[in-house]
C-alpha cells in the first residue's frame, strides 16, 4: 500500500501549505550558469497576475481548504494538491472509512469542479461510465447519452469491486480525454481528473487492478487510521463529511486549468529531467521486481515534480522534488516477485542508490 509524497529514506515529509515569494526577491539555490533566460521585460502596472504566482496562490488557498476537512492526513492532502495542479489522474488505496470519498469530494468542492460519481459493484457495465447510444422515436435518429464520465472529477468509488471489463472503459479517457462509443469519439471536459478509490486486494468481492489500467494513475496515496485526537474530533462532527457543506471553492475550473498550464511551465535544468529517468529506470532492474516503471511513468514524476515545486512556492524544480514525489508516483506502478504492497520500500531504495544531481 503507497503512502503518498515521501522522500529519501521512506519517511512521510508533509509539505507545509506554501507562503507567496517575495516580489523582487532572488529565488535561492539556483546555480549559475543554470537559470533559464529571462524573457521580456513585463510591465508592473498590468492587472493580469503572473500564471505561475497565480498557480502557487492556488496550490496554497488548496491545501489551507482540504486541510480543514481532512484532518491530521496532511500526506494525502499534499498528494490530492499535487494531483490537482499536474492534471494527474490519482489513486487512493486503503481501507473502508477512513475518508478516500471525502478527500475526493472535497478536492471538486474546492476547485469548483463537477463531480460525477459511481459505485464500483460487480454488475457495473461499461456503458454505465462512459455513455450509450439509444434510438429517438422522435426524431428516428440514435442519440449518444453521455456517463458519469463527462464531468471535470470522476469518482469511481471501490473501483476494485468492478469486473476488468469495466474497468477497462476508464483507459481511453483516462489517457486520450476522449470516449469511443459504436464508432464516435467524445472530447471529455477539461480540466479532467479521475479518482478511483480501492480497498486492499484480499477483501471479499475485490478484483486487482490490471497493470494498464494502475499506469493510467499519475499518483497514489493512502490515509490510514486518525490519531486519536483526531478521531475524537470527528466524532464530534469537526472535520471531515461534517466540514464539506461549509467548504468553500478556491477556484473554478478556468482557473483550475491555467493552473494545470502554468504548473507545466516551471522550469527543469536536463540534469534533473536526466535524475528523474535514471530513478524511473531504475526500478526495471531493482530487487525482485518484475514489472518496472513506464516512460509514461517517468513524464508523470516530473510532472508531479514541477507541482511539487509550485507548492514550495518555486519556480524551478529541484532534485528533492522529484525525490518527495518518486513514492506516490511509482511504488503502485511496481509489480514484485512473491507478496505485494513492497512498492513503497523499493522505489526508497532506488532513491537511496541513485545518485542526484547537485543542482
Amino acid at each position: 500500500m503507497t503512502t503518498g509524497i515521501e522522500t529519501l529514506g521512506g519517511a512521510e515529509q508533509p509539505v507545509p501549505v506554501p507562503g507567496r515569494p517575495v516580489p523582487g526577491r532572488p529565488v535561492p539555490g539556483l546555480v549559475p550558469g543554470l537559470v533559464p533566460e529571462a524573457g521580456p521585460a513585463v510591465s508592473t502596472t498590468s492587472s493580469a497576475p503572473d500564471p505561475i504566482d497565480d498557480a502557487m496562490a492556488l496550490a496554497s488557498e488548496l491545501h489551507a481548504a482540504l486541510s480543514g476537512v481532512l484532518l491530521g492526513t496532511p500526506v494525502a492532502v499534499t498528494t490530492a494538491v499535487i494531483a490537482a495542479l499536474s492534471g494527474t489522474h490519482l489513486l487512493i488505496e486503503d481501507v473502508p472509512g477512513v475518508g478516500k470519498t471525502v478527500l475526493a469530494r472535497a478536492l471538486a468542492a474546492a476547485l469548483g469542479a463537477e463531480l460525477s460519481r459511481v459505485q464500483g459493484h460487480p454488475d457495473l457495465l461499461p456503458s454505465d461510465i462512459t455513455g450509450v447510444t439509444v434510438f429517438s422515436p422522435d426524431t428516428a435518429t440514435w442519440e449518444f447519452r453521455p456517463g458519469p464520465v463527462f464531468a471535470n472529477i470522476v469518482l469511481l468509488d471501490e473501483m476494485n469491486r468492478t469486473p476488468p471489463r469495466t474497468q477497462s472503459a476508464l483507459l481511453e479517457s483516462m489517457e486520450e480525454q476522449q470516449v469511443s462509443v459504436d464508432g464516435e469519439s467524445w472530447p471529455l471536459p477539461r480540466p479532467h481528473l479521475v479518482i478511483g478509490t480501492q480497498n486492499p486486494v484480499g477483501q471479499l468481492g475485490t478484483y486487482p487492478l490490471a497493470e494498464s489500467q494502475l499506469d493510467r494513475f499519475g499518483l497514489s496515496t493512502s490515509i490510514g487510521y486518525p490519531d486519536a485526537e483526531v478521531e475524537t474530533q470527528l466524532v464530534l462532527h469537526n472535520g471531515g463529511r461534517f466540514a464539506l457543506d461549509s467548504l468553500t471553492p478556491v477556484a473554478d475550473t478556468d482557473r483550475w486549468e491555467r493552473a494545470i498550464d502554468a504548473t507545466a511551465r516551471v522550469h527543469v535544468v536536463h540534469q534533473v529531467a536526466e535524475y528523474a529517468v535514471a530513478l524511473v529506470r531504475a526500478t526495471r532492474s531493482t530487487g525482485s521486481v518484475r514489472l518496472g516503471a513506464s516512460p509514461r511513468a517517468a513524464i508523470s514524476l516530473l510532472r508531479s515534480a514541477q507541482a511539487h515545486a509550485v507548492l514550495s512556492a518555486r519556480r524551478y524544480v529541484t532534485p528533492g522534488d522529484v525525490q518527495a514525489v518518486a513514492v506516490a508516483s511509482l511504488s503502485h506502478r511496481l509489480i514484485a516477485e512473491g507478496s505485494g504492497g513492497e512498492g513503497p520500500v523499493l522505489v526508497g531504495r532506488v532513491i537511496a542508490d541513485t545518485p542526484a544531481p547537485t543542482t
